[in-house]
């Protein structure tokens, strides 16, 4: 009999270069590039380049992706248009998803299957999808979007699109670091999704989608708006403890605990922990990392749960100024670069991704004319 386990946990699906993950270890590496030493030297488009070629670029290849990038930032016209359609209650996860399958029909070659033209069609869904977040944000609220910089790096274009403004350094620095965090995480949801659309060969707008709406869901990319939304139910320092010690008693879900795959801690977390801290430190609002202290060491002494990249991801968006909802659009915004790496693996190697369900349901059940039924 084949091996059946709810979930899928830690049934190995496919073969892969791009992502090592290491559980036991708790070690993570892009194309066998420590996660730590892309989050100290590394950039977000530096990291994109390699998950998309398994190799880092030399300082001209970056300066070309860079311009790539740059260069692709602006929406179609139409796409503005159909998104000033939407209602304004709709959450900027589903205008992500529709705006990223409306992309499809102002793809002039989409009968161009090569690599090169999926390579292509890479770079420019990780270079829009900012500007698709962004532009959201500012039509849900009655303003005109914010045309995108024609320099400037990613994160840097990101927060100025959202306010106006050209962020200061270390700020642009802590989102240029948390997106190289969030670049990609071998199998999860999101990702395995990408790649189930993309074995069927539809195409990469299609798997990305796919994997937009996949990342939507709570239990996924949802997490960290949960986590601040239950910061903001504590309120203050004094109150942490005794809300988490309640809703422990409770057996509520607590957000941003415990991994899937990590047995130790999120290697992941550590940066955004020490961000969290000082971001707090420099806004003179630091209760937010207070709060997030007292509740990861009661969980972690109660349950014995390590936070994973989530939880203080949280406070780090909302200590920026960041709206709470847009907190997993960022993380589409990056994960789509390894969205996109794996699609592009999916469709060098390509086999129809099709398991199995084990049957349990009733069996030999006689067919009876429906004027015979109770």
């Amino acid at each position: 009999m084949p091996t059946t386990l709810d979930g899928l946990e830690d049934i190995v699906a496919t073969h892969s270069r791009i992502c090592d993950l290491d559980g036991q270890l708790g070690k993570l590496s892009y194309y066998g590039v420590d996660i730590h030493d892309l989050a100290k030297f590394s950039s977000f488009e530096e990291t994109a380049y390699l998950l998309w070629n398994g190799v880092l670029p030399t300082q001209t290849q970056l300066e070309d992706l860079r311009a790539r990038l740059c260069a692709q930032r602006a929406l179609p016209a139409q796409v503005l248009e159909l998104m000033h359609l939407l209602p304004k209650t709709t959450t900027p996860m589903d205008v992500l998803r529709t705006a990223v399958s409306t992309l499809s029909a102002f793809d002039g070659h989409l009968d161009d299957t090569s690599a090169e033209a999926n390579h292509r069609r890479a770079e420019r869904l990780t270079a829009v999808m900012p500007t698709i977040v962004t532009s959201w944000e500012h039509i849900r609220h009655g303003r005109e979007p914010i045309a995108p910089l024609s320099e400037h790096d990613h994160a840097t274009n990101f927060l100025y699109m959202l306010t106006g403004q050209v962020p200061d350094e270390y700020t642009a620095h802590v989102l240029n670091v948390a997106l190289v965090l969030h670049a990609d995480h071998e199998l999860n949801a999101s990702t395995f999704a990408a790649r189930v659309t993309a074995a069927t060969l539809a195409d990469m707008y299609a798997a990305i989608a796919s994997a937009v709406g996949t990342l939507s869901g709570p239990l996924h990319g949802g997490a960290n708006e949960q986590v601040i939304r239950m910061l903001l139910r504590i309120g203050e320092v004094a109150n942490a403890e005794a809300y988490i010690e309640g809703a422990l008693s409770r057996k509520e879900r607590i957000m941003g605990f415990g991994h899937r795959v990590y047995r130790t801690e999120d290697p992941r977390a550590g940066f955004l922990r020490g961000m969290s801290k000082e971001l707090g430190q420099r806004s003179g609002e630091n209760k937010w990392f207070e709060m997030s202290q007292i509740v990861e060491r009661v969980v972690k002494e109660r349950k014995g749960l390590y936070v994973n990249v989530d939880f203080y991801s949280a406070s780090v968006y909302y200590t920026m100024g960041i709206p709470i909802d847009l907190d997993t659009p960022i993380f589409a915004c990056s994960r789509v670069a390894g969205w996109t790496a794996h699609v592009l693996e999916q469709y060098a190697h390509n086999r129809l991704i099709r398991p199995r369900a084990e049957y349990e349901g009733p069996k030999n059940v006689p067919y009876t004319p429906i004027d015979e039924r109770n």
